[in-house]
């Protein structure tokens, strides 16, 4: 066992950034198409690769030959053969849909369903849930979490459209679920003129109807552009991270973020996209509550290592500041792991043997749970995504 040099998979999403990711590992950019996402994991939809004495090697290949030496024998036990977690560089150069993900039981349960039936509509690809956090590169703007109704009803309000009175009527009575219903069921012939009246009505000053200006400019005719104004507004500073549990609606507008997640590609959009949305199943996997705080703290755990808590026992995710002049740090987790650098020029290796690779912006490593402790050296910034010791 030892540590390798991994690659990642990017991909081509319309919405990303066509400089932010390729900037990051100085390539030159703007590239020759957008890249939204860069994975790092053994997702079966794109697993990232090591490399092997005959060419790449999967990570699912290697993880299928011996899962307790690469995932630790609790883990597999846990999850099964498979990596619990995945890890993005996610580059948002235009809003992304509206959307959510299940919880764990109902994944399990949905997923059976649809795959007994060869007639139900495709909305899940796997049986996982996708609770999901994002630690901010660089100033990010995101919609996270329900905000209060009666914030949301005098917004709608402030456009002064008669025919948007029943859904400013459900949210000043608190009716959050009943808003979006509306809202994402309004008559299709109709909704183009809905939202040319709102960009129109819209009034210069205020941020929340300037947003929907914003979006409509992206997706006209699309009632999400209405739906996003029922949301947080969230702008982050690089370092500052967002927790987006199970039915929880949100969307990324722009920037450049580390995201860590269950390993899942269950997705249920509410608009904003030209993609497929079933307002039926979001709608049964929304919660819709109020988020008061859609920020998460970092809290250190040693010197120049912070970390994030989250109810979840997928993934756990490291932030490891190296300014040179301390010895080499000993990353905090002993399951399966990937090592992100996300600035200056870094090491890891083995605490004990083992010769370190290094690690520059955009690029990763991953060890396995059998290669046992990891230090890293060097000057720069890393994030480790790994599985909770204590599970």
């Amino acid at each position: 066992m030892t540590v390798f040099p991994l690659t990642g998979v990017i991909r081509p999403y319309a919405w990303g950034s066509r400089t932010a990711i390729a900037e990051l590992q100085g390539r030159p950019a703007p590239s020759e198409g957008p890249e939204a996402e860069l994975w790092l994991g053994a997702h079966p939809g794109d697993p990232s690769t090591v490399p092997g004495p005959e060419g790449p090697v999967a990570l699912t290949t290697l993880i299928a030959e011996d899962p307790d030496g690469q995932l630790g024998a609790a883990t597999a036990k846990t999850f099964g053969p498979r990596l619990p977690f995945l890890m993005k560089v996610l580059a948002a150069g235009a809003p992304l849909s509206l959307q959510a993900h299940p919880d764990a039981e109902y994944a399990r349960e949905a997923f059976a369903r649809q795959e007994a039936d060869p007639a139900a509509p495709k909305n899940y690809t796997d049986a996982h849930h996708k609770p999901e956090m994002l630690v901010a590169l660089t100033p990010f703007e995101a919609l996270c979490g329900f905000r209060d109704p009666a914030l949301a009803a005098t917004v709608i309000a402030g456009f002064g459209l008669p025919r948007l009175d029943p859904v400013v009527d459900v949210l000043r009575a608190g009716d959050i679920g009943a808003a979006v219903r509306l809202l994402l069921t309004w008559p299709a012939e109709d909704r183009a003129a809905l939202i040319d009246e709102v960009v129109t009505a819209a009034l210069p000053g205020d941020e929340s109807h300037q947003l929907a200006v914003r979006l409509a400019g992206h997706y006209p005719g699309d009632p999400g552009v209405l739906v996003a104004l029922l949301l947080n507004l969230v702008r982050l500073e690089p370092g500052q991270a967002i927790w987006m549990p199970a039915g929880n609606l949100h969307a990324y507008l722009d920037g450049l973020g580390v995201e860590l997640m269950a390993a899942s590609d269950n997705v249920l959009r509410g608009g904003l996209t030209p993609k497929r949305v079933d307002v039926d199943e979001l709608l049964r996997v929304l919660r819709f509550e109020v988020l008061d705080q859609p920020l998460l703290p970092a809290e250190q755990v040693a010197p120049g290592v912070d970390t994030w808590h989250v109810p979840v026992p997928d993934f756990v995710m490291y932030r490891i500041e190296l300014d040179g002049t301390r010895p080499p740090v000993e990353v905090p987790a002993d399951g399966p792991r990937i090592v992100l650098c996300a600035e200056g020029t870094v090491f890891a290796g083995q605490s004990d043997d083992g010769t370190p690779i290094e690690l520059g912006p955009g690029t990763a490593a991953y060890v396995p749970a059998g290669a046992g402790a990891i230090k890293v050296a060097g000057t720069g910034r890393v994030f480790v995504a790994s599985v909770p010791s204590d599970r």
